[in-house]
């Protein structure tokens, strides 16, 4: 009697034993998991806040290579106080539109606030992403890009910019 529950004892010791250590691996992966999404997201928010500074300074150069050159890419603008949309398909005509538009406005316009806070859905090396930003020559924007990873570098393949204007 003795030995057989001195047996179940140790049996359930290297249950618990075995359990707690895949507890602890599990913990370890979540961990883990946690710190990549953390740092692609930074990765992400890094390329957004300089595009947009590029954007805003007319740098081309720097502008142009946040983006993918490809022809599935689009760029699409919904300007509610203004009552315009655009939808630009394709990089050649996104590259020609932006081109243009620098060209046509060569100052360059006060750079929004940078984001410190996105959201983020991370799909293996492509990324979906949302937040609102503040500019203060068109008043409140909502955006949507969808990212992928190239080389190592998050890289802008849509975007989506509602307009909403100022608050009155």
């Amino acid at each position: 009697m003795l030995q057989r529950m001195l047996s179940i004892l140790i049996i359930w010791l290297t249950i618990s034993t075995i359990g707690c250590k895949e507890s602890k691996n599990e913990e370890v992966k979540e961990t883990a998991k946690t710190q990549s999404f953390e740092e692609e997201k930074a990765a992400i928010l890094h390329t957004l806040n300089q595009e947009t500074e590029a954007a805003f300074s007319r740098d081309y150069i720097g502008w142009k290579e946040k983006w993918i050159h490809d022809p599935f890419v689009t760029k699409t603008y919904i300007d509610y106080p203004e009552n315009k949309f655009t939808e630009t398909l394709g990089w050649k005509e996104v590259d020609r539109f932006v081109r243009e538009f620098f060209e046509e406005h060569p100052d360059p316009e006060p750079v929004p606030a940078l984001l410190d806070d996105i959201e983020v859905r991370l799909y293996g090396t492509g990324a979906w992403v949302t937040y609102v930003q503040n500019d203060s020559l068109r008043g409140r924007k909502r955006e949507t890009r969808l990212m992928e990873k190239v080389n190592g570098q998050w890289k802008i393949a849509g975007m989506q910019t509602t307009i909403y204007g100022f608050e009155e």
